[in-house]
């Protein structure tokens, strides 16, 4: 299980070229990170790819865990960016299936690289600089807006919640060579069936 270093507080980009050596940061963990996996990619490589010094790098980035929490939570907000809410002509539960079977696709392009941003998320608290925005919240804050649900009750975040854990195990499974993506796939679409279809028609009723 990775750790992560809980006595330095990452320093937050504020300059834009700040930011832009925090994106080349990022850019090169990803590269890096699909390659050779969380244990392989060492942080001076990650610092000479990107062109920062170590030292800037762990300014940022206390841990490896740190980082590739980083990096998850950069595509996820792409990712967030680039969603319409929700999609027209297509029904909230479906809609959230294609969501998430669409970013899972993505991920096993890339199933190193996958499992050490997944890893990593479990252990370290990475925000976008808006306090309590971690990378899961953003996630399911994504999922109830494609379902078209605008004032989410704590019932309705509950079952999100539930459906983002259920979402994590079944690409796990994959990424652990435990079963195919076609199966985590159909799993992904039951639970969002399962889930959201009652929660959906009680709010309609």
């Amino acid at each position: 299980m990775p750790r992560t270093n809980c006595e330095r507080t990452p320093a937050q980009p504020r300059s834009p070229k700040q930011r832009r050596r925090y994106a080349g940061i990022l850019r090169a963990a990803a590269h890096l990170g699909a390659v050779h996996g969380l244990e392989g990619v060492q942080m001076h490589e990650v610092a000479r790819r990107s062109g920062v010094a170590i030292a800037t790098l762990y300014r940022y980035f206390p841990s490896k865990t740190h980082l590739f929490a980083a990096v998850l939570h950069d595509q996820v907000h792409r990712l967030d960016a680039g969603t319409a809410s929700p999609p027209p002509g297509t029904g909230p539960v479906e809609a959230v299936s294609e969501l998430l079977t669409g970013a899972s696709r993505q991920l096993f392009e890339q199933p190193l690289l996958a499992l050490a941003m997944i890893q990593s998320n479990n252990v370290s608290h990475v925000t976008d600089g808006v306090p309590g925005r971690h990378t899961d919240e953003i996630i399911a804050d994504l999922v109830l807006r494609t379902a078209g649900v605008s004032d989410p009750c704590e019932q309705d975040r509950r079952v999100v919640r539930i459906l983002e854990q259920a979402w994590y195990g079944l690409l796990t499974t994959v990424l652990y060579e435990r079963s195919s993506a076609e199966a985590a796939q159909d799993g992904i679409r039951l639970a969002c069936r399962l889930l959201l279809a009652p929660v959906l028609a009680g709010r309609r009723a």
